[in-house]
């Protein structure tokens, strides 16, 4: 650090080294964070800061300076970082998990309406029926964006289902402004994880968004998945002990009852009484020859 402070005090402010140097001093942090902040409104931004009160720090700095304070922090490691900063970077420094972070500010977002220049982030479809649109210059707007309206009992309608903007592409003006209209509501804002260094393991990690309702989705799957085949197994455990139990008195039931000759219930409900007798007849006797191949196994 007293490099930073030879080769800056004269070309910088003190206020700009003052901050380059606390920088610094955060990046001794656990988890040093690339944020960003791009669309984010001031009030969101304060509000997520709150709630990250005690577990991490956000400070806003001038990619320049961040730069700065990443080469100059002793870390060499953290130069790893430098090319995830832009002009819409923020900085994010906690003691805590990086991943437990992303997680925390996966579950802070909020909807946002579409704005001309973004990128559609997935196929934006308009579906057919009633809008709350009356009749007017609407009915222009909405077929400039390859809509089929129509005027029905005094509003618009729309006649056929139409993606108005597909993945990828970049909205203009009269897209955002007809979504608007029609309450769809594309994206969401809030602090987006770019890419942390794991002071622990002295690791640069991109690509740390973390979908929670994705995650949750795969993992009851998994689950499902993975208690059915247990059940199978006869694996014993405090999850499958009931189910593996409950099997068992229905295998138990049915061996009883072949044993027994006494017949199985009905599946469905009887249509009549003639063809209920006949459908118990038929019924039974593969019962009794299966009673007396197993009367034959127990002597």
């Amino acid at each position: 650090m007293a490099e930073l402070e030879h080769d800056t005090t004269t070309h910088v402010s003190e206020k700009k080294v003052a901050k380059v140097k606390e920088l610094a001093g955060l990046m001794k942090s656990k988890t040093v964070m690339v944020i960003s902040i791009k669309s984010l409104p001031s009030a969101q931004f304060q509000d997520i800061k709150k709630k990250l009160r005690g577990r991490a720090k956000v400070q806003v700095v001038k990619k320049s300076l961040i730069n700065f304070a990443l080469d100059h922090s002793g870390v060499k490691e953290l130069h790893g970082l430098v090319q995830y900063v832009d002009d819409s970077s923020a900085m994010l420094f906690s003691d805590e998990d990086a991943f437990v972070i992303s997680g925390i500010l996966a579950r802070e977002k909020s909807p946002a309406k579409a704005k001309a220049g973004q990128i559609a982030p997935f196929d934006i479809e308009v579906k057919a029926g009633p809008t709350d649109l009356i009749p007017g210059p609407d009915i222009s707007a909405l077929s400039a964006v390859g809509l089929m309206p129509k005027v029905e009992n005094g509003k618009i309608a729309v006649l056929k289902d139409k993606v108005i903007a597909r993945a990828g592409v970049v909205l203009t003006e009269a897209l955002a402004s007809i979504m608007a209209k029609l309450n769809i509501i594309p994206f969401e804002v809030g602090i987006d994880p770019v890419a942390a260094f794991d002071g622990d393991e002295k690791k640069v990690y991109a690509d740390i968004k973390i979908d929670v309702e994705a995650m949750v989705a795969g993992l009851e799957y998994d689950y499902s998945r993975a208690f059915a085949f247990a059940v199978d197994l006869e694996i014993m455990n405090e999850q499958t002990l009931d189910m593996i139990l409950c099997r068992a008195g229905v295998h138990e039931g049915v061996v009883s009852r072949i044993i027994s000759g006494e017949p199985e219930p009905p599946l469905e409900p009887v249509a009549s009484e003639a063809s209920s007798s006949d459908e118990e007849t038929k019924a039974g006797e593969p019962k009794q020859e299966s009673a007396a191949g197993l009367a034959s196994l127990f002597g």
